[in-house]
């Protein structure tokens, strides 16, 4: 089974499974600030799922194509919609800041939630 390694957890997921998806299940904070309630629910229209991964995953889709190929996301050719990736193998996920995760500033790593501990120190 695959594994994925998102904000300091590591869980195994079915092969193909859909990374937004399987991110949401384990309460992985996958959204910043409005769009959290604010965004189509993993249709790729609004495009605020937008994460690094490094692994194996499937190659992006046409409607992934589309939405990144417009701006803010164009600048980010290393970044997928994580609601139009499926799970091949072990995968590790980044997130940053910025409504549509857009942003320079990393919010969380695969190994750890950076704002979770940023607020504890």
């Amino acid at each position: 089974m695959p594994k994925i390694t998102a904000q300091g957890k590591t869980f195994d997921v079915a092969y193909e499974a859909n990374l937004r998806e399987a991110l949401l299940k384990r309460e992985i904070d996958l959204y910043n600030g409005a769009a959290k309630l604010l965004n189509c629910h993993g249709h790729s229209s609004c495009g605020s799922c937008l994460v690094k991964v490094e692994g194996m995953v499937s190659e992006p889709t046409e409607f992934e194509k589309l939405r990144t190929a417009i701006p803010p996301h164009s600048q980010h050719h290393d970044r997928r919609l994580a609601c139009q990736v499926k799970v091949l193998g072990d995968v590790r996920v980044t997130k940053f800041d910025g409504h549509f995760g857009t942003g320079d500033d990393v919010v969380w790593t695969p190994e750890q939630n950076l704002q979770a501990a940023a607020s504890q120190s």
